[in-house]
């Protein structure tokens, strides 16, 4: 049985009369990889700074090992913050700069050796030693910044977007080290990211927020396969997002057309929000379909083709092996498990049509993003 360590009780954040955070409650397990998910200005940065102690809630509770600890200084939880800027000292070398919290605490020198040492064989930075800052590569300095704080044994990691500045493929690598560095001192990381990906590979709990509100926490699997509501849905990988009638349990009408689903509990006739996954979706011929459509758009990604197909003025993603050219008419098909139904949602309606498709945009969209509205690069 997991042990919890932190909880946010009823915790409203304002910035004069704009609410950041609106009656936030959340608890977080001793060991836990929680991750908090969302998009620009959502809240999680602001969730992770109170959690730091770094601000203070306009209203509500921390507690920390059950007690309460609103007005106590960053400096004297037993937690540890990483940011995007690393805010590495140039002038001290590699071990100097793990040691600088040791040193301030006043800790032995004995001691300090051994346990840079012991922290920066944890990092895979051994020989490293006396490396001066400038010479090391944007992994490794991000890997010294969590040695730092690792070193004076917090309960608590703190890291808010660490893997913002680093490339694809060095990402990817510090995603798995720092899973394992998580799992090998058993220590709590909380992690903010906006990369669902990134939240989806590493995390044993992921809360996805929008608007200063939690919209669903679960395991990745979970917040994959049963998203609440449209905006989780949009949000964590690709979907088509449809309107739907809950015409019985187990039956769910899109398009004047009837589906077998595993859904249930709904009202009869209730409207709901349909959601289908690309990659639960197969194509077959025109006059074998449940559905028929005309393809207007096909990208290779190396795995699969990403392909474009308009269901009467609705666009749906399909993510599918088999190349099918524009124009052509096609037939799919979706077993019942391909099916999830959500209850309608102040998001109903906004996403989940691909009439403007452009991954190329998102992209472009999200390089010039500056770091997280909320203040993610603050010094601490």
């Amino acid at each position: 049985m997991s042990k919890e360590l932190i909880r946010l009780s009823d915790c409203v954040v304002k910035f004069d009369d704009e609410i950041i955070l609106d009656h936030l409650n959340l608890y977080i397990n001793d060991k836990e990889f929680l991750t908090l998910l969302g998009p620009s200005g959502c809240g999680k940065t602001t969730t992770l700074r109170i959690i730091g102690g770094f601000l203070s809630p306009t209203s509500g509770d921390v507690f920390f090992d059950g007690q309460r600890c609103n007005d106590v200084p960053p400096h004297k939880r037993q937690v540890n913050t990483v940011f995007q800027k690393y805010a590495l000292f140039p002038h001290l070398n590699v071990f100097e700069n793990v040691a600088f919290g040791l040193r301030i605490a006043k800790v032995p020198d004995g001691e300090v050796t051994q346990r840079v040492m012991e922290m920066l064989e944890v990092v895979n930075l051994k020989g490293f030693e006396r490396r001066p800052i400038s010479a090391l590569s944007g992994g490794q300095q991000q890997r010294v910044a969590i040695a730092r704080a690792l070193v004076n044994r917090p309960k608590v990691l703190l890291l808010d977007e660490p893997l913002g500045a680093l490339d694809m493929r060095l990402r990817k690598d510090m995603q798995s080290e720092l899973k394992r560095i998580q799992q090998e001192l058993e220590i709590t990381f909380v992690y903010v990211t906006h990369d669902q990906e990134e939240a989806l590979a590493m995390s044993d709990t992921v809360v996805v927020m929008d608007g200063g509100l939690i919209q669903q926490i679960g395991t990745p699997e979970d917040i994959y396969n049963e998203p609440k509501n449209a905006f989780v849905a949009d949000f964590i990988g690709e979907s088509n997002i449809l309107d739907g009638i809950m015409r019985a349990d187990g039956v769910v009408e899109i398009f004047n057309r009837r589906f077998q689903c595993l859904d249930g509990g709904f009202a009869k006739d209730e409207p709901v929000d349909v959601v289908i996954r690309p990659e639960d979706v197969d194509i077959v011929p025109e006059t074998e379909g449940q559905l028929r459509g005309t393809v207007t758009q096909v990208t290779f990604k190396g795995v699969h083709y990403d392909t474009i197909v308009d269901f009467y003025g609705f666009k749906w993603l399909i993510q599918t092996t088999d190349y099918c050219p524009v124009d052509s008419r096609i037939g799919i098909k979706i077993d019942p498990d391909g099916i999830h139904v959500m209850k309608k949602s102040a998001y109903s309606g906004m996403f989940g049509d691909y009439s403007s498709y452009s991954e190329e945009y998102d992209e472009i969209g999200d390089a010039s993003l500056a770091p997280d509205e909320e203040g993610s690069g603050d010094e601490e």
